[in-house]
């Protein structure tokens, strides 16, 4: 069985911890693992091989972090350069594999704790999918919750899919008994499943083949913009499982969220005895039942409760619990005045790399850049800033114009304006520098690249 994750998520809703370039899949909020490490790891006894569509700015960390888990099992990355939701993105993953191969699609973001009753589902599901039936997971509700979309089930067949409804509704189908929270996850075989798509959604079946036709191939399968674009972005659920006269549900109860908001990160975080999040630098005083997300800097509470504070080196939210639905619309009004500030956080994940802003002002910006060993940034210039590099640890080999020479600790050069130049680490240990930017105009969009090791434009 190949084991699709699906790793397209935009990082809003859990805004500022997660980012469009770092989203929450990839944030270790839960220690040493991501929620998609995490995902690659619960699937390793179940999967004969990965495949992972993921945004094709997203790669590298996702192929760093899939090579963190030690999982052996053969993996391809499906590299989208713009999201068209879960029915394009699964239809691509189903496109590469055999006809007759079994797909289990996953979110990469969810949690599941009941490992052993969430192979127990799998295994039953994939049964039904050996059969030729479209499989989806309905999650037992353990409340009424008005976030999730709902299946009803008349045993193992859907009879139908609800949206998320309001809060009388949701208590009527919990009442009932066969209504099961929409987990999106799925298991099918590849053949049977394009085969509905070409009869309930042809047009998406036709572009999703057209963009797999056309797309190139070297360590990743990379799919053109002008293909993806050409694309029309849908859910599995519109385009097929709602329509479809195959489709059956395994009910599970395998500890499963979505993490689809603070509120819900806050009902599986570990707690002390006053309700409170444990965290490290944070100190609370009669104060009870809140979610304290924070870094470097102490933070404290007095006489406060059921607050969510979530604090990072560049943005502070405070929220009430119940309330954290907005953060979306939070994420929309910081867009329109910084939106850099929804991309990335202050430290960003590269290719070769991280950099981490330590200081910016009018005219100038400074940062701590680390590359890793045998890794190099592109061959580039700028058109608006030169560059004052310093090495603090490592040693940086460097290239500017048709100047190659090496730098150790404590030494430094500069960079004009307009010179090609190239920083690279090619020793065994991770390289360290302080770069000063002095111009104009400091975005990262104001560099040119003209050679680039990882495919950029």
């Amino acid at each position: 069985m190949q084991v699709v994750i699906l790793c397209g998520g935009s990082g809003t809703r859990l805004w500022p911890v997660s980012r469009s370039l770092y989203p929450k899949q990839f944030v270790k909020i839960f220690g040493e693992h991501s929620l998609f490490q995490k995902t690659i790891l619960r699937n390793a006894s179940l999967a004969s091989s990965f495949s992972v569509v993921i945004n094709q700015d997203q790669y590298f960390m996702g192929l760093d972090q899939a090579e963190e888990t030690g999982v052996a099992a053969n993996r391809k990355f499906i590299l989208e350069p713009t999201g068209r939701n879960t029915a394009p993105a699964i239809a691509l993953a189903a496109l590469a594999a055999r006809p007759d191969e079994v797909l289990l699609v996953v979110p990469s973001d969810h949690l599941i704790d009941k490992q052993s009753d969430y192979e127990e589902a799998v295994r039953k599901a994939e049964e039904l999918a050996i059969k030729g039936k479209l499989v989806t997971f309905g999650i037992k509700p353990g409340y009424a919750e008005t976030g999730y979309g709902y299946i009803e089930s008349n045993g193992l067949e859907v009879k139908s899919f609800k949206e998320k409804p309001d809060a009388k509704t949701a208590e009527e189908y919990v009442r009932a008994g066969n209504y099961f929270w929409n987990s999106g996850m799925f298991c099918m075989k590849a053949g049977v499943f394009l085969e509905e798509l070409q009869i309930l959604a042809p047009d998406i079946f036709e572009s999703c083949l057209r963009a797999f036709t056309n797309a190139k191939s070297d360590t990743a399968l990379r799919i053109s913009l002008e293909d993806m674009k050409a694309i029309r972005s849908e859910s599995i659920d519109y385009a097929v499982m709602e329509k479809s006269k195959k489709v059956n549900v395994i009910p599970a109860d395998i500890g499963w969220s979505d993490l689809g908001s603070f509120d819900s990160l806050y009902d599986t975080l570990p707690k002390d005895k006053e309700g409170n999040t444990v965290s490290q630098n944070v100190i609370h005083i009669s104060s009870k039942n809140n979610l304290v997300i924070g870094g470097k800097r102490l933070i404290s509470t007095i006489d406060v409760n059921d607050l969510i504070i979530v604090d990072t080196a560049d943005a502070l939210v405070i929220a009430q619990k119940g309330s954290t639905q907005k953060v979306k619309e939070l994420v929309g009004l910081v867009k329109k005045h910084n939106p850099e500030m929804t991309e990335v956080h202050t430290t960003a994940h590269r290719p070769w790399g991280t950099y981490t802003i330590l200081e910016e002002n009018a005219g100038y910006k400074v940062k701590q850049i680390t590359v890793r060993p045998g890794a190099k940034l592109s061959y580039q210039y700028h058109h608006h800033r030169s560059e004052h590099w310093i090495v603090v640890r490592g040693i940086a080999s460097i290239t500017i114009d048709d100047k190659s020479f090496e730098l150790k600790a404590n030494e430094s050069t500069y960079i004009p304006k307009e010179a090609k130049h190239r920083l690279a680490n090619l020793q065994n240990d991770e390289l360290v520098i302080i770069e000063a930017q002095v111009g104009e105009y400091l975005g990262e969009d104001d560099i040119v690249r003209l050679q680039d090791d990882y495919k950029r434009n």
